[in-house]
């Protein structure tokens, strides 16, 4: 990804100084590294790729994952659903080409793993990598200066706790880099600088037992994950700090097995930015209706961003972003399972960000290994997530699960 240096001021000022992510746009359509169309009302946040699904599962089915069949990715959507998994330990790899409707050198990489301490009690962990590609600095005349390759970086810890034979909870903390600017100086006034910083999540999941449903055993399940709680961070001196993404996710997902062989899960997710609403401003750039958020503070922020827009009631729930899938599983005489096809669908309010696409994947197990793709169908044209495709490769240990062992303690 080669930039001159007027780019370069086009992407990166607006990217470092107000921190937000409205770069590599078209002239039709303004888009963000999250595949936004940032030309309206979005709500822009520092560090947003810790809120992008990074594993091939849950991507499949429209980006669900905070009820759905506990699984190592559990570390992402909802880490207390490790407790859960019906195997004692394991560790998956997704990688993501991004956005390649732009350029060829964008990926995230994302690693988790867990085990399961006791009956009651597991561990996870997990490491994101977002590469943004390589980057070359030139001068007005287009001399090449320097090389720079941005990047982030995020790192979680999970523990997570039985409550019941139902119920757990979860608690995460998270470490967060992000260098995007190579410590530059602009206009001999603005000194950008990497972001080092940390948050926290919490989280619950609910599980019931064995239901009849029409003489078909099933289960019901649900959750919620607010994720992403912490200070406020700037990539300059300038002191315009800005709130990291927040995240409320909360869902509910209902599996049938049909017999033996075969189960269906249907999945939907919820999710609101914990985030305050940008303002609305007059052409000389004063606020008419909102509050500035530069001054309010992290808990501020969240509660602002769950209960006032200035747009009212209307607008709060267009930043309201739908999620919901289907997963079919075919297993062995075993009960062990095989085969997974899944089908998923996104919305976003067009005023909100317009991310709006279909998904589909597939999911092959065997022994202990695992794979798992998902290919993005997107409804609006040119659309930077157009053609994305995940992959995931897991490994689940069959030594039998803690989480399964009653007469463990």
């Amino acid at each position: 990804m080669e930039l001159k240096l007027s780019r370069w001021i086009k992407l990166w000022i607006g990217l470092l100084c107000i921190s937000s992510y409205q770069a590599l746009g078209q002239p039709s359509q303004s888009a963000s590294f999250l595949g936004q169309d940032t030309t309206r009302r979005v709500i822009n946040t520092s560090v947003p790729f810790l809120n992008i699904s990074p594993d091939a599962r849950a991507a499949g089915m429209g980006d669900v994952g905070v009820a759905t069949a506990p699984d190592v990715n559990a570390t992402h959507w909802n880490p207390a659903k490790l407790v859960f998994i019906p195997n004692r330990s394991g560790f998956a790899l997704s990688y993501s080409p991004w956005l390649r409707q732009f350029v060829n050198d964008m990926s995230i990489s994302y690693l988790s793993g867990f085990y399961q301490i006791d009956n009651k009690q597991a561990i996870g962990g997990s490491l994101r990598y977002f590469n943004l590609g390589n980057i070359q600095f030139t001068d007005g005349s287009g001399n090449l200066i320097r090389d720079f390759m941005p990047r982030e970086v995020a790192f979680d810890a999970s523990y997570s706790r039985k409550l019941s034979d139902k119920l757990s909870l979860a608690v995460t903390a998270r470490y967060i880099h992000s260098n995007l600017s190579a410590d530059l100086l602009i206009g001999n006034q603005v000194e950008t600088r990497p972001i080092n910083s940390g948050s926290v999540d919490i989280s619950m999941f609910y599980q019931s037992n064995d239901i009849d449903f029409f003489g078909m055993r099933s289960k019901i399940a649900w959750g919620f994950n607010i994720s992403n709680i912490g200070p406020k961070v700037s990539y300059s001196n300038n002191r315009n700090n800005d709130f990291i993404p927040t995240n409320l996710r909360l869902g509910g997902a209902f599996t049938v097995k049909i017999d033996e062989f075969n189960r269906f899960t249907w999945a939907l997710d919820l999710n609101k930015l914990l985030v305050p609403t940008p303002p609305q401003i007059n052409s000389q750039g004063q606020i008419i209706r909102g509050d500035d958020p530069r001054n309010l503070t992290v808990i501020q922020g969240m509660w602002a961003g769950l209960t006032y827009a200035p747009g009212g009631f209307s607008e709060k729930m267009q930043e309201l972003m739908i999620a919901t899938g289907l997963e079919y599983w075919y297993s062995d005489k075993f009960g062990s399972d095989l085969f997974s096809a899944r089908l998923g669908y996104f919305h976003e309010d067009r005023n909100k960000g317009n991310r709006r696409y279909f998904s589909v994947g597939l999911g092959f197990r065997y022994n202990v290994f695992g794979l798992d793709v998902a290919y993005i169908i997107p409804v609006v044209q040119n659309n930077p997530l157009a053609e994305t495709l995940r992959f995931s490769l897991i490994f689940n240990f069959k030594e039998k699960s803690a989480a399964n062992n009653p007469d463990q303690d």
